[in-house]
């Protein structure tokens, strides 16, 4: 017999979850294009340039830290950005998603389902898609 006790724990971790992982499922309705329930890169990388253009409000090409907005600390800024000049393109945003994205596919199949994508790893792709 379940216990009382048990039920409520159960509960208990099923709300603190919910949240983060209906965070993530919606990602994946959001972004997947053909419908089959998980992300590839391309349709990362599809929503990624369309989060650089809505970024991107006086149309220069580049993002700075303010037009990031929080979606990459000073040290990823610095990381990505090869050649030093404060700003990301939209290549140099592209590359940081991808890296991102194979953060958050450990099993290397290509593709990210709402579990992949409610992980640490994955959670971080989502900002940058937002």
């Amino acid at each position: 017999m379940i216990s009382a006790r048990s039920i409520a724990l159960a509960l208990v971790i099923a709300l603190s979850a919910g949240p983060a992982w209906s965070a993530s499922a919606n990602a994946v309705k959001m972004f997947d294009t053909d419908n089959d329930g998980t992300l590839d890169l391309p349709e990362v990388k599809k929503a990624a340039a369309a989060t650089f253009a809505k970024l991107d409000p006086d149309h220069d090409g580049t993002l700075d830290a303010r037009e990031l907005r929080g979606r990459l600390s000073a040290k990823e800024l610095a990381a990505a950005d090869p050649d030093r000049d404060g700003t990301l393109t939209l290549d140099e945003y592209l590359s940081v998603v991808e890296q991102r994205f194979n953060a958050a596919n450990p099993d290397k199949d290509g593709t990210l389902d709402a579990k992949e994508l409610n992980s640490r790893a994955g959670r971080a792709l989502v900002r940058l898609l937002r």
